[in-house]
């Protein structure tokens, strides 16, 4: 049987895509208070100002292509039984040929209904007041704001807790609950974690190994290291 290896994700892999996929050290995001634009509370003040925002990000999407990391994690399906858990709302994991991928804060290139979070849609184009579900709903952007819960979130636990390596890649282990899911790792599986201002000592886990790299130098790197180690 093969092992499993599950890769957590965040915004250094899309950043590198060319996407700015979260908010700037000024609270900013694309120019916009967060609380404003990803947020309930923001969506009722303002569904206008929200919806054009993810529309914004959506074209954003059409415009970039996945980067050497993205293409390294599909070449370790070779290998390796892999499960992606990002952080990121792009496609980009994807379009790259992962075949495993969960979302823990949701998609860009889905809506769902208002009222029916379980009424989920493909969806490519501007997103505008008055497009409706069958049920006669609003639809939403299918994001996971601020403030509400993480639907996803057992699912990526259950998944880590049989991890036999965990790769992070490209966060700042900052956010919550995401950044949780590190501690449900079994105790004595590897843990790379790569990103060039890495927020883990050395001695917080057994066998972590950090990678002070990008993510497009650093993934490419070990991914070959776990292939060969497995050849």
């Amino acid at each position: 049987m093969r092992k499993k290896i599950v890769v957590l994700t965040g915004a250094g892999v899309s950043a590198e895509s060319g996407l700015k996929t979260f908010r700037d050290s000024n609270g900013l995001w694309e120019g916009h208070d967060v609380m404003e634009v990803a947020t309930p509370e923001g969506y009722a003040n303002n569904p206008s100002l929200v919806l054009n925002f993810y529309n914004q990000r959506r074209k954003q999407l059409f415009d970039v292509l996945p980067n050497q990391a993205h293409m390294a994690l599909v070449q370790l399906e070779k290998s390796y039984d892999v499960t992606i858990i990002t952080q990121n709302v792009d496609d980009l994991h994807e379009r790259a040929g992962s075949s495993n991928v969960i979302h823990l804060h949701g998609e860009l290139l889905k809506v769902r209904s208002s009222i029916d979070p379980d009424v989920v849609i493909d969806w490519k184009t501007d997103l505008k007041l008055g497009d409706t579900c069958d049920k006669g709903s609003q639809l939403r952007p299918h994001i996971v704001w601020f403030g509400e819960e993480v639907p996803m979130l057992d699912k990526a636990i259950g998944i880590t807790q049989d991890a036999d390596i965990l790769m992070i890649i490209g966060t700042s282990m900052q956010v919550y609950p995401a950044a949780s899911l590190v501690h449900f790792a079994p105790t004595r599986s590897p843990i790379y974690y790569i990103d060039p201002k890495p927020n883990m000592s050395p001695s917080a886990f057994e066998n972590l190994v950090i990678v002070q790299e990008t993510a497009v130098k650093g993934v490419p790197t070990v991914v070959e290291g776990l292939i060969g180690r497995e050849l």
